[in-house]
């Protein structure tokens, strides 16, 4: 049967419980529509936000209200938290180190794919694999890694850890109608083909290290499956992939930025704040490394043994007592969930920046070179009617939010960004200077600037820095000094990038491929 059909039933028959499972709140019937991601690239027609949502005009780069920012506990944590402990007892658990060790694609280091055009060449460039670089599927977004997660910036004996987030930004089979007689793909295609399935949003681990077999040093990654719990119709437990709020479940979580902190790993959730996940519930579907044994999972409440299948890439959760991943070995689900307090004023599938009101959480990232630790939160948005403002930006102790028993407020500052034209892909702070992307579209590099704040306002450092065309989330790796981003946009066509994959379009009408790459910090700074 194919995995939508089974999706779908359980979910007209418990919607309700399903999304609370996130923490979240079911929308109302007028939001249950496939919209496009409010943070996706795309013009819309201009339009003023809400007239509850109007009354202040925004000062660029001025104070904003950091309560509009408060946060709430997910309404079932308590019940999610079961509900990963009883998946914990069925599948098997891997550590980062040992996901890491198996890591199946490599690296690039230094391929001549430039999404840079005229921009300065960054310090260091990695490309992915020419499927990740070019894939239609999977865009990728939010960027994190382990100088966010441990303060010696060590996880173990692992080496260098970097981490994206990519969503599932294309289902043929779903971007209508789920029925496949409305749809665009066939009932053998739904049950053959996995890319008509929404998958939501995964996480790719990257690790640099010297092979201790060869001494040649090594870049390596493997991509993790984000989903979370439900309890089926047997009442089994059972996992899905990250899907947003709204219903029907048509588009995924966006994953605009993700930060590693701890055991924690906190990805921002557009319409609603945060989705928590937890570096020790990394379950491991293909214990022995072998796809086609179909390894021994355990058993439910049941006492029923069950196997798991990572060959079948058309199905995710449990069926008849097999596992499915949509194909991949590990599979990662929430264990919390954090959700504004305040109603956001953004109308769905609109960029009109609101002066009130909870804002979008489009991108996060971590300074560590404050006290306490700080979460960086903010927003894409345009600026419409009277709002000069291109969207709020403001930062929370981290460590509050490891509680998970009462609201957390923005503290330490809320601003609005000063930007004229474009929106913020992504943001991060270190030592006292913002570091903000602005995308500027497919055809031109964006811009990477620089703030400071004085007397509590953010003022431009210097001129824009040009940086990748479809520039996205921003990390600030302490030890080498590095603010690392990646590119999401791809080429027309995959054969087009893939005839040109080692030379620059001078058109500037094929990027050649999506990269991760990194800026020297002190660069930056020096620059006018």
């Amino acid at each position: 049967m194919p995995s939508w059909r089974i999706r779908r039933a359980w979910l007209t028959a418990a919607a309700a419980t399903s999304l609370a499972l996130t923490g979240l709140v079911a929308p109302a019937p007028a939001q249950a529509q496939d919209v496009p991601d409010p943070t996706v690239q795309e013009p819309l027609a201009a339009e003023a936000p809400p007239a509850a949502f109007a009354a202040a005009v925004s000062s660029p780069g001025g104070a904003a209200s950091p309560g509009d920012f408060t946060l709430s506990p997910g309404a079932l944590n308590a019940e999610t938290t079961t509900r990963v402990a009883r998946l914990d007892s069925v599948l098997p658990k891997s550590g980062v180190q040992n996901l890491l060790a198996g890591a199946n694609r490599t690296v690039q280091p230094w391929c001549s794919r430039d999404p840079f055009g005229t921009a300065p060449d960054p310090d260091i460039k990695y490309c992915l694999q020419n499927d990740d670089s070019v894939s239609r599927e999977w865009v990728p977004q939010g960027f994190t890694g382990v100088s966010d997660a441990k303060d010696n910036e060590l996880w173990g004996t692992a080496g260098n850890i970097q981490l994206f987030a990519s969503y599932d930004g294309w289902d043929p089979g779903r971007e209508d109608d789920p029925d496949p007689a409305t749809g665009d793909c066939t009932t053998a295609e739904l049950e053959a083909d996995d890319a008509c399935n929404q998958k939501g949003v995964r996480i790719t681990f990257v690790q640099s290290r010297v092979n201790p077999a060869s001494g040649i040093s090594e870049t390596k990654y493997r991509h993790v499956l984000l989903g979370w719990t439900y309890v089926n119709s047997a009442d089994h437990v059972s996992f899905d992939g990250l899907h947003a709020s709204e219903y029907p479940i048509q588009k995924g979580v966006h994953a605009g930025g993700i930060v590693w902190y701890g055991n924690y790993l906190y990805v921002a959730d557009t319409r609603n704040g945060l989705r928590v996940f937890d570096m020790r519930s990394i379950m491991d579907l293909d214990p022995d490394g072998d796809p086609t044994t179909h390894d021994a999972m355990g058993s439910d409440t049941d006492g029923v043994q069950t196997t798991a299948n990572t060959e079948d890439k058309t199905k995710v959760g449990r069926h008849d007592n097999v596992w499915y991943s949509f194909g991949y070995r590990y599979v990662m689900p929430q264990v919390a969930a954090w959700k504004f307090k305040e109603k956001q004023g953004n109308p769905a599938g609109s960029y009109a920046c609101v002066d009130t009101g909870a804002p979008k959480a489009s991108y996060i990232s971590l300074d560590r070179s404050t006290n306490p630790d700080r979460l960086i939160m903010g927003e894409y948005c345009r600026p419409k009617g009277d709002l000069d403002s291109t969207g709020r930006i403001a930062s929370y102790p981290v460590a509050d939010l490891e509680g998970r028993s009462a609201d957390v407020t923005a503290e330490g500052w809320a601003n609005y960004l000063p930007l004229t034209d474009g929106g913020a892909q992504g943001a991060a702070a270190q030592d006292g200077t913002l570091y903000v992307n602005e995308s500027k579209g497919t055809d031109e590099p964006g811009n990477l600037w620089r703030f400071d704040w004085s007397e509590g306002q953010l003022v431009a450092k210097g001129a824009a820095v040009k940086t990748a065309r479809g520039a996205e989330d921003l990390y600030v790796e302490r030890g080498t000094g590095r603010l690392w981003s990646l590119s999401e946009h791809r080429p027309a066509s995959a054969s087009d990038c893939t005839a040109n994959q080692d030379s620059a379009d001078p058109a500037g009408t094929d990027y050649c491929q999506r990269v991760l790459y990194g800026h020297k910090l002190s660069w930056l700074d020096g620059r006018p």
